[in-house]
């Protein structure tokens, strides 16, 4: 069976971690990653970077001690294709900086590199992401390969990641490269308006986020309603970007989420809005409106070769799909299990997200407490495309609001259940008592919606089996 070849698109916080852990663990012929691809989101970026490197250190010393303990050193996937690593964006193209760092931590693990800083690389692995010296002397040229011995398990790029991104597309047949979005969609929206043409060689686009039939997240509740925090001027609605400012730290605070919005596309509503358009048969009806201030991407050109294939999990479907305390409590008690480097620092940052989970909602039963798979449960339909048990929709024209005062990042769908009609007139005129042209087979996105997957509660196991080397 040939791989599903992919690129990851993250920022790794909690889940995004396991969810690299899931790919990773693979077996050889059902995935292949070519390449982990950087953006901010859960916390910035080089907190991203840092876990990344973090976790292919982990899973060094845990092939290592597997192979001391006569067990299989598993993480065939990943020994048998070592991924390009590429940090991307920094910030959102057009709106201020939100992250999600009060619920990952501030490094984006539950703060494990303050608490436990011996797990942490040193911090030498920083000279592989920059470019090499000139007339390095013999010492010096020493001390770099040392550095290039020790994390070994993938490849730094000095280039960013939307480049490497289109550069992987174009050096590939069409159709062979799925990019697995599970963070902001920034990267992939300045892939897309820099070679439009070239960004269509993919496969699909499988994307992590929205929420259209669910609540969106929740935001810091216990911090929200705390006295510093309330004491914090609401700041006036603006969607201009701003530098790290008092504003911006205070829209943070008092203004993390919507109601309605899914943080990925909160954090980066016009890159979703830009990247979900190329699914449409004229992607100008759909593409967000320009705003002042920077970060603006051109329009695409007119007359694509061809649609882009989205397949959308969002909440509504990721929500369902739990990591029980209970259960990676017991699991990792395994004495055959829980003395590996990779039980520890998972056990660690998770023990961190629990404790968190509980500070947010008081009401939730410990018992039952579980950590929801956001991240994994795209790399599973990756591992598992053909199992019958994954449902999707048919074609759904599903938006993203980028300007509304409440609803920055929602997901906007029409379920007026009027039959799409072939439409009349010009594509720039707006359809009278219908000004998104809903209902118009000319315009409008087609994303297809994940609404069932082959295990809600056989997931978790899935997930622990794979990432521990028992399956």
């Amino acid at each position: 069976m040939a791989p599903n070849r992919i690129i990851i698109d993250t920022d790794p916080g909690v889940d995004d971690v396991l969810a690299m852990l899931l790919a990773f663990s693979a077996k050889p012929e059902e995935l292949e990653v070519l390449m982990l691809s950087l953006t901010f989101g859960n916390v910035e970026v080089q907190n991203c970077l840092r876990n990344v490197i973090t976790l292919f250190q982990q899973i060094e010393k845990e092939r290592a001690w597997r192979k001391e303990n006569g067990r299989d050193q598993g993480f065939k996937a990943l020994m048998a294709c070592k991924p390009l690593v590429a940090v991307g964006a920094e910030e959102p193209l057009n709106e201020q900086m939100m992250v999600a760092d009060f619920f990952h931590g501030v490094d984006g693990l539950g703060g494990i590199h303050h608490s436990h800083p011996h797990l942490s690389p040193t911090d030498t692995w920083k000279s592989l992401f920059k470019p090499t010296p000139e007339n390095l002397d013999p010492e010096e040229a020493a001390e770099l390969q040392a550095v290039k011995d020790t994390h070994s398990l993938f490849v730094p790029s000095l280039k960013p990641a939307h480049e490497e991104m289109l550069r992987i597309l174009k050096e590939n047949e069409p159709d062979t490269i799925t990019i697995v979005a599970i963070g902001p969609l920034t990267n992939l929206a300045i892939a897309a308006a820099m070679d439009t043409e070239t960004f269509l060689r993919v496969k699909e686009v499988v994307v992590m986020g929205g929420a259209v039939d669910a609540p969106g997240n929740p935001p810091n509740l216990h911090a929200i309603s705390s006295p510093t925090v309330t004491s914090i001027p609401i700041p006036n609605f603006n969607l201009i970007k701003q530098p790290n400012t008092p504003l911006r730290r205070a829209l943070n605070e008092r203004n993390q989420m919507t109601p309605g919005a899914e943080f990925n596309t909160y954090a980066d509503s016009v890159a979703a809005a830009r990247v979900y358009a190329l699914t449409s048969p004229n992607p100008k009806t759909t593409m967000p409106p320009v705003v002042g201030g920077k970060g603006q991407l051109p329009p695409y050109p007119e007359n694509l070769s061809k649609q882009l294939k989205v397949k959308l999990f969002p909440l509504d479907i990721t929500e369902p799909h739990l990591l029980p305390r209970t259960l990676f409590t017991s699991h990792i008690s395994d004495p055959l299990i829980f003395p590996s480097p990779l039980a520890t620092w998972t056990s660690l940052f998770l023990s961190s997200t629990y404790t968190k989970i509980l500070s947010l909602n008081s009401s939730l039963d410990p018992s039952t407490l579980g950590l929801q798979l956001h991240d994994p449960l795209p790399i599973w339909y990756c591992l598992t495309p053909t199992d019958p048990g994954w449902k999707f929709t048919g074609d759904e024209d599903v938006r993203v609001e980028t300007l509304g005062q409440w609803t920055r990042g929602c997901c906007v769908v029409d379920r007026r259940r009027r039959s799409v009609g072939e439409g009349t007139g010009l594509l720039e005129e707006e359809v009278v008592g219908d000004a998104g042209g809903w209902r118009d087979a000319r315009r409008g996105n087609r994303l297809r919606r994940c609404v069932g997957s082959p295990g809600v509660e056989g997931f978790a196991g899935v997930l622990l089996g794979r990432m521990f080397g028992e399956v």
